[in-house]
């Protein structure tokens, strides 16, 4: 299997690896209760990121970026924040290393609902500074799961949450000797307006750093989101492959 993480290449395989498009993983470093990592939203974005590349030859994982935009979850012990305008500043000059490297199709696999508005930002201002890259981004994949999977897959909240039925089921798939089950406790908040959001701090919503069940998680529902999840952007970055990643008639 040739080897495609940056940090474990080296220069020779870089070269002679061809490399043409990459995935960069953004994550966290934040609470998620008593029964899973602090790391729990980089483990998994990476792994799926991993599990494309394996898949996908030509394509770079690069290494994750550990740290996302964490202040609404920091009334939990020990999270580790960036500010968005900080997050902002860190992609863009990732994003930047990479046009000049000629790497210009750029796969953003976030794992932080905190990370979504910053991505876009950055991604947008990239976009107009250099027109000719090309970047896709998978904001959500909690959402994206539950979507791919059959109906009533999960048993509470729509599998949602965090640290909840659906990441916990994913750990249990992806990285199950981080997982302590023993400890797993959650709440599923009050039902939320559907027309209009409402910024919370997380503590607002649960004292337990965990919303949702992760009781109800099992590694059978963790197995089917990472097929449906890799497959899903497996054939996406196929289908942009074929066509050069030319969505529009008039694409520059």
């Amino acid at each position: 299997m040739y080897e495609f993480r940056l940090e474990t290449l080296t220069g020779h395989k870089f070269k002679s690896g061809r490399f043409e498009k990459a995935i960069l993983v953004v994550g966290s470093t934040e609470n998620h209760g008593d029964h899973l990592p602090f790391g729990t939203d980089t483990i998994v974005a990476y792994e799926l990121a991993c599990k494309v590349a394996e898949q996908i030859p030509g394509t770079l994982v690069l290494p994750p970026l550990s740290y996302g935009m964490s202040e609404h979850y920091a009334h939990f012990p020990l999270t580790i924040s960036l500010r968005p305008e900080t997050l902002i500043a860190v992609l863009k000059d990732i994003l930047r290393s990479l046009i000049r490297q000629n790497i210009t199709k750029i796969f953003i696999l976030n794992g932080h609902d905190g990370n979504i508005a910053p991505i876009e930002i950055a991604a947008r201002e990239i976009k107009v500074e250099n027109p000719k890259v090309k970047i896709a981004v998978l904001d959500a994949w909690w959402i994206t799961a539950g979507k791919l999977l059959p109906p009533n897959t999960f048993e509470v909240w729509d599998g949602l949450g965090h640290g909840g039925e659906g990441e916990t089921s994913i750990m249990l798939a992806l990285r199950p000797d981080l997982v302590e089950m023993d400890y797993a406790q959650g709440r599923v908040p009050e039902e939320l307006p559907k027309e209009m959001e409402i910024k919370w701090l997380f503590h607002e919503l649960t004292p337990y750093g965990v919303t949702g069940d992760p009781r109800k998680a099992t590694l059978n529902k963790g197995k089917q989101m990472v097929e449906a999840l890799v497959n899903h952007i497996v054939q996406f970055i196929r289908d942009m492959d074929k066509k050069d990643w030319k969505y529009s008639l008039y694409a520059l």
